[in-house]
């Protein structure tokens, strides 16, 4: 139970200063600081920082006492091994050759985007529940992922809806968060 309680301990420290850095105080104020050219390495930095710090929570949920919860046999288990996304914007590089690098995204409407709001989030959660050895130790990390994907979309379609305004507005109404449902996405554009 101790290992559950400091992985889970050390995640919501995580998911706290990583949702600080994304917030758009904490942009606006290091663009006060350190001038508005803070912005082309912001993300990446970000990227960074997020990666680093995680770290911490991976070694404890790899190094810490554990117990097997399920295994599944092959072949099943090769099936239960997707992505869709601006890659270079997602880890701050587009940012870097932008004109305005506060404004380097895209409103996705295409793809996955179409049916769900948020699929990086969706298509990051089956595969980590779909994991063929479960451990306590894994189950908490993925619970913990899950919760923060949840809560963290409340957040990023906050920042979504303060850049696109009122096109991302009409596109929420269109399209759910996380679960597609008939009859509700966007028509596919070319």
């Amino acid at each position: 139970m101790t290992s559950v309680v400091v992985i889970a301990g050390g995640f919501v420290l995580w998911a706290v200063a990583h949702s600080l850095l994304a917030s758009l105080r904490v942009k606006a104020l290091a663009q006060r600081v350190l001038g508005p050219d803070v912005m082309r390495w912001y993300r990446l930095c970000f990227v960074v920082v997020a990666v680093i710090t995680l770290l911490p929570v991976a070694a404890a949920t790899a190094l810490l006492p554990d117990r097997r919860l399920y295994t599944v046999p092959s072949p099943w288990r090769w099936a239960m091994m997707v992505r869709q996304a601006g890659l270079m914007h997602f880890i701050g590089l587009a940012q870097l050759t932008a004109p305005d690098p506060a404004r380097t995204g895209v409103l996705q409407v295409r793809g996955f985007y179409r049916f769900v709001r948020h699929p990086l989030y969706l298509f990051s959660s089956l595969p980590i529940w779909l994991t063929p050895v479960m451990t306590q130790n894994l189950a908490t990390l993925f619970a913990c992922m899950t919760l923060y994907f949840i809560v963290g979309s409340y957040h990023e379609e906050a920042l979504l809806l303060t850049e696109f305004g009122d096109p991302y507005a009409a596109y929420r109404a269109q399209v759910p968060r996380f679960v597609p449902w008939p009859g509700r996405q966007v028509k596919a554009t070319r």
